[in-house]
């Protein structure tokens, strides 16, 4: 994979978890697969490469592929507005996390026991994403700015479902936090928009 096919599969990453962040909101549902990569995704620690982060393949980030074309293409008919902005919420907040080393400290520290806890019940257990839920409260939710999700109240207010949106934005911050270490930049979705659909059109061929 070249170094765009990675920062691809990185933002994939951001876009499927606005995706899923939206599903929970209006459907309060969300599939195991794409939950449990995501979550995942949280505690691969020291991964070969990009793909192994998201449990070596892909397969499970391309709602949020689909959700980038609609950025990209700037097509209203496939535009989809809230993932688009809670992704764009989520590259601004790791911008943020990446200046507070404390924060950072914290999340590192409390990581190997969220670990611990999926060894031990399994990684998409209710224990596992409050642990989650909890550890993006106490850093992320500190900063003034705060990623607002819209949905359907009843589903927003079960404290589940609340627990599984926070556990995925973390996960989604890491995947916006990965992007940024392989060298993507906010800048490239104005001024290369066709040059990373291009490439995004071949990954999802792959």
């Amino acid at each position: 994979m070249s170094q765009l096919d990675d920062q691809l599969v990185a933002l994939g990453g951001v876009f499927q978890a606005a995706v899923l962040v939206d599903q929970i909101a209006r459907t309060g549902q969300v599939g195991e697969a794409p939950l449990g990569c995501m979550l995942g995704s949280l505690l691969v620690l020291d991964p070969k490469d990009t793909l192994d982060v998201f449990g070596g393949n892909d397969q499970q980030l391309r709602d949020g592929y689909r959700a980038l074309v609609g950025a990209l293409e700037r097509d209203p008919a496939i535009l989809q507005r809230e993932p688009l902005r809670y992704a764009l919420a989520m590259l601004g907040l790791e911008r943020q996390l990446a200046k507070r080393g404390d924060l950072l400290e914290v999340i590192g520290k409390r990581l190997p026991q969220v670990q611990s806890q999926a060894d031990h019940f399994g990684l998409v257990h209710d224990n596992v994403i409050a642990s989650c839920g909890a550890l993006y409260q106490d850093t992320l939710s500190t900063f003034r700015q705060r990623i607002q999700v819209h949905g359907d109240t009843r589903f927003l207010q079960q404290a589940n479902n609340a627990s599984k949106i926070r556990a995925i934005l973390l996960a989604g911050i890491r995947s916006a936090r990965l992007w940024r270490q392989l060298g993507g930049h906010r800048w490239q979705l104005v001024f290369s928009r066709r040059k990373l659909l291009n490439a995004l059109y071949d990954l999802m061929r792959g």
